[in-house]
């Protein structure tokens, strides 16, 4: 054990804050060497662009890999166990490597992973860590409506129904050793404790739930838990033990270009108006504002959206508007395309 060198997984649903978790995590690592594999659903790579823009001597750009345009769940031995060989390769080695999941990635098939010859003797996953966005969970965003659900099997008996959210939200809990029950702000004291007693029932095995905001959470509480999560496959369940493979056709994703933006207030409204009107699930991406220095950052989940004024545009830096949609599959891209700007 002492001979390997541990991974953390950091999962959980799209918005949920999984970036801003490592970000601050980068910046307070305590003195380790950090390798960061960053995964996203999409080739427009929003998170892998904030997170090297936290790079430092603790955790150099050379030593962040960014996999784009997929869920590593899906790629394992393509993109995944390479990605970790490369950097267990590194000299000086990293004390400690970090893996962002895509929010639409599953758990299980990286730790299975993990018990791979190649990987199990230099590898060890100290920890899966799940975030939760509390927010999303207190509005039901990955329930069912029972009301929904029994109009649809009356007009269709043969339905089989299932709902994609709540499996790929439920399979990122159950795998956890510790839940990070994020945006604890955005809930008042009594519906946050009820929520951590909702999250502890539906979990297979006693784990800790932390709540946050903005993703402070310690690193001596996200790193170190030694959890050896390799050797404990069957106290993790997964709604897709049973699939010999696992695809993400329950949703799509694209990229919107839009022209540069006048008044920021208005764009967000209108990206809150294509969110209800199409429901889309998630919303993030870089946009020029007219005649600011700063490219603003845009994300959103469900109809919660923030702008930051991130960084200035670089000096030779080709400034795009481009905007990342994930929804579930069927989405009318022409209508929402229109809807954005795009």
């Amino acid at each position: 054990m002492l001979a390997k060198t541990p991974v953390t997984i950091v999962t959980g649903f799209l918005g949920a804050g999984k970036t801003t978790l490592i970000r601050h995590l980068m910046a307070n690592a305590g003195g380790r060497r950090l390798a960061l594999i960053i995964n996203e659903f999409g080739d427009v790579g929003v998170d892998g662009d904030l997170v090297k823009g936290c790079a430092d001597a603790a955790c150099p750009e050379e030593a962040i890999i960014e996999l784009a345009n997929g869920c590593i769940c899906c790629t394992v031995a393509d993109d995944f166990a390479p990605a970790l060989t490369a950097l267990i390769a590194r000299e000086p080695k990293p004390d400690h490597i970090v893996v962002e999941t895509s929010g639409l990635a599953l758990p299980k098939p990286l730790i299975k992973a993990f018990d791979w010859p190649e990987l199990r003797t230099r590898l060890t996953i100290d920890g899966v860590v799940a975030v939760v966005d509390a927010a999303a969970v207190a509005e039901g965003r990955f329930a069912d409506d029972p009301a929904r659900v029994a109009e649809q099997r009356l007009n269709d008996p043969s339905l089989d129904h299932d709902n994609p959210l709540e499996e790929v939200y439920e399979d990122q809990l159950m795998s956890a050793d510790l839940v990070v029950l994020n945006k604890a702000d955005l809930v008042g004291p009594d519906r946050l404790n009820s929520l951590r007693m909702e999250i502890a029932a539906a979990l297979p095995r006693a784990v800790k739930i932390a709540p946050a905001r903005e993703g402070v959470i310690g690193a001596d509480v996200l790193l170190g838990i030694r959890a050896a999560a390799e050797d404990d496959l069957n106290a993790r369940p997964s709604h897709h033990d049973a699939e010999g493979e696992h695809d993400h056709d329950d949703f799509d994703t694209f990229v919107v270009a839009v022209p540069a933006v006048r008044d920021p207030e208005a764009f967000i409204d209108r990206l809150i108006a294509a969110t209800r009107a199409h429901d889309i699930l998630r919303i993030k991406g870089f946009v020029e504002v007219a005649g600011k220095p700063l490219r603003m950052l845009v994300q959103g989940v469900g109809r919660r959206f923030r702008r930051d004024f991130e960084r200035p545009w670089g000096a030779n830096e080709a400034r795009h508007s481009r905007l990342v949609v994930i929804a579930q599959r069927g989405v009318d891209r022409d209508a929402v395309t229109a809807a954005l700007g795009g």
